[in-house]
């Protein structure tokens, strides 16, 4: 036969699921949500509105309300969601979603920093953290991160986290009643290695002044 077709892939088999251990950092843990423990925090981290424009649910008016996504939350495979702790307070969320370990891809998202948090060394370490994950624990192929195409701070970060830009599905969704269209992003398993090296550089004490202000972006470290 002549036509064309793609490698063969001899070592790999299947990616594995999500499991329910923390992953844990210098700066910030990442562990599945509890809606006893992380309503009332949560709730609080999240009351700048702006904070929901661009994801799928909020802003909640109510901390029953909130606790009532949690608990719907805390039951699914996929999304499978964490709480973001920071020095011991939950101070954000974020997820692993449409997962396929058959195929080696898994995306992350649904992510939002609370106010404190935003901006800060334990923010970039909790993608970090995901990352490393998926690609050196779980053994995925494909790391994806997806976002409203007109969310600029959502696609700065997906390029300072190194994910490479591959277009925009026009009209992808319908989201809270408005068009979205997507613009998509990702990271292969080759791209990983200097990615992850650039991650570990940036993220190293000796990368900030006694002030907590980096000498070299991630961008340069990746470099």
């Amino acid at each position: 036969m002549d036509r064309p077709l793609g490698p063969d892939l001899p070592g790999f088999a299947s990616a594995a699921r999500p499991s329910r251990e923390p992953l844990r950092g210098a700066y910030v843990e990442l562990r599945p949500v509890d809606p006893s423990a992380d309503a009332e925090p949560l709730f609080e981290a999240s009351r700048d509105t702006g904070i929901w424009t661009y994801l799928f649910d909020g802003p909640y008016s109510s901390i029953d309300e909130f606790r009532v996504m949690l608990e719907q939350a805390a039951l699914l495979e996929d999304p499978f969601r964490y709480t973001i702790v920071r020095e011991g307070d939950p101070e954000g969320m974020c997820s692993y979603l449409r997962i396929t370990p058959e195929h080696g891809v898994i995306e992350i998202g649904n992510i939002w920093f609370g106010t404190p948090m935003q901006r800060t060394t334990a923010a970039t370490e909790a993608i970090y953290l995901l990352a490393l994950n998926a690609f050196d624990t779980l053994g995925y192929r494909r790391l994806e991160w997806k976002c409203n195409a007109l969310n600029g701070p959502s696609r700065r970060a997906a390029e300072r986290f190194g994910f490479r830009f591959e277009g925009v599905f026009e009209q992808h969704m319908v989201v809270k009643g408005r068009n979205r269209d997507t613009a998509w992003y990702a990271i292969v398993d080759h791209e990983w290695p200097a990615i992850r090296a650039g991650f570990e550089a940036w993220l190293q004490a000796s990368n900030f002044d006694a002030g907590g202000r980096q000498l070299r972006t991630l961008e340069q470290c990746r470099a």
